[in-house]
């Protein structure tokens, strides 16, 4: 398996553990992400490129999974929607990720 699937396979499973509890990992009050920020047209088409890269991998590793019929073939279709839909949201933001996530966050006042 190449370097690039391992990091997908990786980064899938890191990904559910945040889901399911591993939340706390991620700090509400920064994100560590410098929003203003303007990338550079070669620095956008670069970063295209390996995100254009990870999720065809992420979609083959779907695939495989309705194959083995781990997945029904709606719900991988639904995957791939999804990731096709964050793909765009990364485009339009100029690929800046946004980690607003207010469903994580509870104003203890």
């Amino acid at each position: 398996m190449s370097k690039l699937g391992r990091f997908v396979l990786a980064m899938a499973f890191f990904t559910g553990s945040l889901s399911f509890g591993g939340g706390a990992l991620i700090q509400a009050e920064e994100s560590g992400v410098n929003e203003t920020v303007q990338l550079t047209e070669q620095q956008q088409q670069e970063l295209a490129k390996l995100h254009k890269k990870m999720i065809e991998q992420h979609k083959k590793v779907v695939a495989k999974y309705v194959e083995f019929g781990v997945f029904s073939k709606d719900k991988g279709e639904k995957i791939d929607a999804m990731l096709d839909k964050k793909y765009e949201k990364l485009e339009q933001n100029g690929f800046i990720p946004k980690w607003e996530h207010k469903k994580y966050h509870k104003d203890n006042e």
